[in-house]
Order: C-alpha cells, then structure tokens, then sequence
C-alpha cells in the first residue's frame, strides 16, 4: 500500500524542484504523478516531463471520457490556461506511494477521488524572496511576461489563502529558505509516514 503525496506552493517557491529532489532521492521510492496543461511549454520544460501539454480540444475528449479527475482554470494575459489531473493509471495506492504538485483547490478534489491516502507537503517562501525568484526566471524565457508575473503573484494571494489553506486542513509549513534542510525535513516527514523512517546522516 502507499500514499500520493502532492506538493505544493506559491509560485517561485522552489516546488518544482523539491519535487525533482524527492523523486531523484533513494530511501523511498515514489512514482511520478505528471499533471496536464492546455499552457504552452516553458523554455526548458518537456512534454511528459513537468506536464503534459495538451490541446483544449484533447481536455475536453478525456472529460467526455470521464477520466478528469480535477480541473481549474487560470484566466491570464495569453488567455486561458487549463491545469488538471486525468484517471490516466499513473496514481496506484496498491502499487505503491506517487507524488505529485498541484493546488489547494485541486489537492481538495484529488483527496475526495482517493481518499486519506492523499497527503498534503505545502512548501513556503517570503513573498520578497518569492518575487525575486520569479522574475529572475521570467528573465531566462526566450519572451518574457512580466505581466503574467504580477498577475500570478496577485492570484496566489487568493490560491493559496489562509482559509483556503484551513479548509483543505493544510496546517502543516515547509519553509524554503535552506533548500537541502528543506528537503530533508519533507523526506523525514515521508518516510515516517510510509512507516519505514531512516535516520538522516
């Protein structure tokens, strides 16, 4: 039996990369989880990799399949963006523990499809920290949007708000101020809850 742990966190927080660390780390073995997108791909990002990139058009035939688990839409400057997790076979309990990164509003639905086996990591930065990192990324794409930028930063205020946080029982924080102390601390966490805790070195 396992657990599907889903990571989550403001944008520029470093979530995407903690979850990189947890997958890439060998005390416990936890299969990737890869959600779908209707946005385009980032510079650096691969298809299957972070997300799978999909049209609306193939949304829209998996919905009518019945196999979206969770949806949301984020309205932005480029219009539109789809985000959602499919029924595709990827989340197995009985075959062992998955992760995943996704949104409080989507960790709520996921959790009503699997049940208590579903397990909140909400990662945390200072905003100031977190606008820099943002931008400092943004600066790296081939076109830059500096306006998505504000926009995702304002709609994260609303996200990932306290009572949105509250009612999904998220309560407990993991500050990435010191990445690896971070991660430690979220790896600690798993494998006491997977019932096979290894003291770190």
């Amino acid at each position: 039996m396992g657990y599907l742990y889903i990571v989550m966190g403001k944008s520029a927080t470093g979530k995407d990369h903690i979850y990189k660390a947890l997958i890439e780390q060998s005390r416990i073995p936890l299969k990737t989880v890869v959600p779908y997108t209707t946005r385009p791909m980032r510079a650096g990002e691969t298809d299957g990799m972070e997300y799978h990139f999909v049209s609306a058009e193939q949304m829209e035939a998996l919905s009518a399949q019945g196999r979206i688990i969770e949806k949301r839409c984020y309205e932005t400057v480029a219009g539109p963006w789809w985000y959602f997790t499919a029924d595709d076979g990827q989340i197995d309990t009985a075959r062992g523990s998955s992760i995943l990164i996704a949104t409080p509003v989507a960790y709520e639905q996921i959790r009503a499809f699997y049940g208590d086996k579903v397990v909140p990591v909400y990662v945390e930065v200072n905003d100031a920290e977190r606008l820099r990192r943002a931008i400092k990324r943004e600066e790296k794409q081939e076109n830059p949007r500096y306006k998505e930028v504000c926009r995702r930063f304002l709609a994260d205020e609303e996200d990932f708000s306290e009572e949105i946080l509250a009612a999904a029982g998220i309560d407990k924080r993991y500050v990435n101020v010191d990445f690896d102390a971070c991660v430690a601390g979220i790896l600690a966490d798993i494998e006491a809850n997977e019932g096979n805790y290894v003291e770190l070195s």
